[in-house]
Parts: structure tokens; sequence; C-alpha cells
């Protein structure tokens, strides 16, 4: 058996931390193909089942990214609820490339482009440029290791950890990448998977390169139901009777910054204007600030303005300092197609900076590292397939402004799962992480009881309400 010295090895348990989790680590291969070549170790966690009468097994959870989007891999499984805690022994991890399991790293390289939501034309030259040196840097300090950071490998690893804990089959919670994770497990291994939470797809009939272009579009969806609410409230927010006139008075505010060449300014309401219309409950709050930047920017006043957009986030925090830092996003990306013609790039910006320029969507369209791609893929990434695959639950906000709707849609009727649609709602990563507790109670139903919904596609409401403002 080639794999039995990694079968055979025994987990040590540290005693439980400050947090509770109890620690370990798990040797795997580097390559699947060579378990006698190089290895690497997987940082896992654990929390005990609470209730030993109740134990069903373990669960493991995969958080987003990829690569962890600077999210805790072992600490994820503290989010999750009680009643599921009595159940299982909730197993979290360190995908390979991460956290505490051996990095990937990536020379770090500082862009020279200005950060911009809506970047000129003149600007593509340097934002190409900076895509091709950040390639670079991951080539340089990933080496081998590089093209063994994979979705595929990270299932085998899966597999690994239930054969050594000792397990005839896992659960599985996956959000955002993790249910692409969880989705090619299922399809590589179907016979050791129980059941399994895909929450907020990846849509598995898309390349990485449309996973990315296409979230300009996915926030602009949330733009336009605020506008549409917005305009309602005309004797309220005083910004137009109909959406494409609410649009106009940020498009407005927006000439004003431009026109004082105050880019920064310009993209922190941008961003702004995402962010906030993403969520329910600052659907007001963006009102008053697109009405009070509209009054304040008559005057020129840029200090005023600056004062009113200040706290904004900038998207994805930029390389700043340092020598070294994870590259696994930009390798586990590259498992699909990416244009290597930069003019591809170059059209796609000038589409969603005219037609969806809100959040930082448009940064999406811009070239990435795959367009100077520096290595080919030692294997074609899992074709997902449902044969098998035990029957599971898919959980989809329609608002969600990183992976769209759609990928919830297709990936339920792929594998053929029940769907759970949470209405209103721009929530990404929702069960246990976002406080809807009808979401959670129908998921947890599910994983402690083996109770799916009745129907193929259920709707559930948001938890975070409109504000209760009346219409005209």
């Amino acid at each position: 058996m080639p794999l039995k010295e990694f079968y055979d090895q025994q987990v040590n348990w540290s005693p439980p931390f400050e947090d509770g989790l109890e620690r370990a680590t798990v040797v795997v291969p580097r390559d699947y193909s060579d378990p006698d070549g190089p290895k690497l170790t997987i940082a896992i966690a654990r929390l005990k089942a609470t209730d030993k009468s109740k134990r069903r097994g373990v669960l493991l959870a995969v958080n987003g990214g990829p690569g962890g989007d600077g999210g805790d891999g072992l600490g994820l499984i503290k989010l999750l609820g009680k009643r599921v805690r009595t159940a299982y022994d909730l197993i979290g991890f360190d995908p390979r490339g991460y956290g505490e399991s051996t990095k990937l790293y990536s020379e770090v390289t500082i862009p020279k482009a200005p950060f911009d939501s809506r970047p000129p034309d003149s600007l593509f030259p340097q934002l190409a440029e900076d895509m091709r040196l950040r390639e670079l840097g991951c080539e340089k300090a990933g080496g081998e290791l590089r093209k063994h950071i994979t979705t595929r490998n990270t299932a085998r690893d899966m597999d690994l950890i239930r054969v050594v804990l000792g397990e005839e089959k896992i659960s599985f919670v996956g959000y955002a990448y993790g249910t692409y994770v969880g989705a090619v497990y299922g399809t590589m291994f179907p016979e050791n998977l129980d059941r399994t939470v895909l929450d907020s797809c990846i849509n598995p009939q898309w390349t990485w390169r449309e996973q990315f272009v296409t979230q300009a579009e996915a926030v602009y969806r949330n733009v336009a139901l605020w506008a549409e609410w917005t305009a309602e409230r005309d004797g309220h927010f005083h910004l137009g009777k109909t959406s494409d006139q609410v649009i106009a008075e940020i498009e407005a505010v927006v000439e004003k910054l431009e026109e004082g060449d105050q880019v920064q300014l310009r993209t922190l309401l941008d961003g702004a204007v995402g962010t906030r219309s993403t969520d329910r409950a600052q659907w007001d709050s963006l009102g008053y600030l697109i009405g009070d930047l509209r009054t304040t920017l008559q005057d020129a006043n840029y200090e005023k303005a600056r004062a009113l957009i200040v706290g904004q986030a900038t998207w994805r925090p930029q390389d700043s300092e340092g020598d070294l830092r994870v590259g696994v996003l930009e390798a586990i990306t590259l498992e699909t197609y990416w244009p290597q013609d930069p003019e591809v790039y170059y059209a796609d910006v000038r589409k969603h900076r005219a037609q969806h320029p809100y959040g930082y969507g448009v940064l999406r369209a811009q070239p990435w590292v795959g367009a100077f791609r520096t290595f080919e893929s030692l294997e074609p990434p899992t074709k997902l397939a449902q044969p098998g695959y035990p029957k599971g639950l898919v959980v989809q906000a329609d608002g969600d402004p990183m992976d769209r709707v759609e990928g919830g849609v297709e990936l339920a009727a792929l594998l053929d799962h029940p769907l759970v649609v949470i209405e209103d709602s721009g929530d990404h990563e929702v069960y246990g992480l976002a406080g809807n507790e009808v979401l959670d109670a129908l998921v947890d139903d599910y994983l402690v009881d083996g109770v799916l919904p009745a129907t193929k596609h259920t709707r559930i409401p948001g938890h975070v309400r409109r504000p209760n403002i009346p219409k005209d």
C-alpha cells in the first residue's frame, strides 16, 4: 500500500489551548504520485463532541480564500453552534500552503499602479506589469512546492486526515472556495463522505477568471436594489424618483470628486456604495452619505467630504512590507484557464468601469498573475460529478457580492442537492457565521438529525432587514 506509512501515523493531540482547541499535525506527501518524495505537514485542531452518547463522527470545516483569505482555518470550528458540537468532533485544518501547515511563499512585490476603482486606460500597462512581477515573485519563492498546492491535493489531504483519525466517513462544511474543496472531495471520494454543507458557492461552470470578473456585476445588483428602494423614498432622501435618477446622483458626486482630482476619495466612495448597498442595514446611511456629499461638494469642500467617507475599507490589503507572504491564492487560481492577451483584461475593465463601477469588482477584471503564468499544472482540475455523491445541502444568499447566486444554483443542480436561498441578503458565508438563526437551525437539523428540506428549493428571509422608512 503506497500510503501505508502515512495511514499508520499516530495523531498526538496537545492539551487544550486557551481557546479550547486541541492541536496536532499530520504528515502528508507533497506529491501523492510519489509518496517516497518530500513531505508536508498539515496543522489540525479539534473540539471534541460535547455529548459522547450522541456523537456521530467528525466534521471538517474549510473557509474561503483560496488560502484562507486571511482567515483562521484552525479556529473556524469555534464559530459553529452548540447543537452541532454535541454530535461531532469538529476538525479544523489549515490547508497545505497556508497558516500553520507547510507554507507556500511568494516574494513580496510592491505594486506601482495606484489603488483606483476606475483605473484609466493610461494605467493599464502598469497594472499588467505589476501582475507580471507578482507572478515572478510567486515563482521565485514558491519553487517546486507551488505545483503541488492544488484543490485535488487538499481533498487528498482531507481523506488522509480521515484515515489517521480512524473514521470510516467524514462530514464537511465548506464556505466559498471551501464549497469547491467539498465538491471535489465528494467527487473523488464519494464513499467516504457522510453529510455535507456547501455555503456561498463557487460556480462549477466558471473558471477562476469568470469567478473574479463577475463580482462587479454581483455588487451592482445590490446597488440597483438599493437605488430602487431609495427612489421609492425620494421624499426622505431627495435623490430622485427613479433608480436611474438615484444612480445619476452618485455619478454627479463622482464627477465633482474627479474635477478636484480626488481619485482616492472617489475610490473610497465607490467602495462605500458597494459595501453599504450589500448590507441592507446600511441602506439609509448610504442615502444620507450621497446627499451629504452632494451638498458638501457644491463648495468643493474636499476635507469635509473626506471626513464623510473616512473609515471605508480599501478592498484587500496591498503588499507593502516584508520579504515574503503566502502565495496560495495565486497557485489555486491558476488551476483554470487565464487569457494570455492583456487586451482581454483591458476590455473587461472598460466594460465594468462603465457599467458596474461600484464596490471594487472592477479591480477583479484587471490583469492577474494567470496572464503571466510560469508553470503548468501537473494534472487537470476535477470534473465535478454526482454519481455516488451523498445528498447534501447548498446554501446561497441571493445578494452575495463575492460568489454570485448562480453558483449555488448550478452547484445544487450538478450535485442534486437541495438548495436554500436566503432572500434579500448580501451575506457571504452564512451558516454559523452571519447570525441567521433560521438558516442555522435548518442546517443543524440536517447535520445533527439528517433532516433535509422537504423541497429542492427552499427560500428563507435574510436576517438583516432594510431600514424601516416608509415609501412616499
